[in-house]
């Protein structure tokens, strides 16, 4: 009876060993750099939810993006408005559908763009702590607070909450506070991980 019982025993005490390790990558931010540390390539589904005040209901924008390391990112929107960021070898590129073709934008928000996607690059890499104009903060629930240090930044952006998956290395959802009843929310799903990618994703559109 015990010999039957102890393949049982041995599965069970397995399954709790890897749920508790599972559990516990994001408790520090050894553990959150040596999960991201493994991966190098991701593709994943998002959602952004804009809100406001002045707002009946959240804007809705649907889309996918694709990371290679060190710092190639395509950030793709395709509802309601089809667009396209690119960044790879240092270079950041938007592109628009306009007039039923999708033409590069080479406005001058460009720059600012190019700020934010070397950010998300770098939450990717488990680099929470190194843009200097935000301290991160490390909360219960697997979460990373991110606040502004500047006064000027602050009166733009009041934190930035980000939540990670019990899936090791993967961020689930962000969060954008400009004001509070004013923010932007980002949520991550169906990702896959560590799938070989065309350098072609982030240099052309099609």
């Amino acid at each position: 009876m015990k010999k039957t019982q102890k393949p049982h025993f041995l599965i069970k005490t397995l399954f709790l060993l890897t749920a508790f390790m599972c559990l516990g990558w994001a408790d520090n931010w050894e553990g959150i750099r040596s999960a991201a540390s493994t991966i190098t390539c991701v593709k994943a589904e998002f959602v952004q939810e804009k809100h406001m005040e002045i707002l009946a209901k959240p804007v809705v924008s649907k889309g996918v993006f694709y990371f290679q390391t060190p710092n190639s990112l395509r950030w793709e929107y395709r509802s309601p408005v089809h667009s396209i960021l690119l960044m790879h070898d240092g270079r950041t590129k938007r592109y628009i559908l306009k007039d039923g073709a999708i033409t590069e934008d080479a406005g001058a928000h460009l720059q600012s763009m190019q700020v934010v996607l070397q950010d998300i690059a770098q939450w990717i890499n488990g680099r929470f702590e190194e843009n200097p104009a935000f301290s991160a903060s490390l909360e219960p629930h697997r979460k990373i607070v991110l606040r502004p240090k500047e006064k000027s930044l602050a009166n733009i952006i009041q934190r930035i909450e980000l939540v990670l998956s019990d899936r090791p290395g993967i961020i689930a959802a962000v969060m954008i506070y400009e004001g509070e009843k004013s923010y932007t929310r980002f949520e991550f799903k169906n990702a896959v991980l560590n799938q070989p990618l065309q350098d072609s994703i982030f240099r052309k559109i099609s």
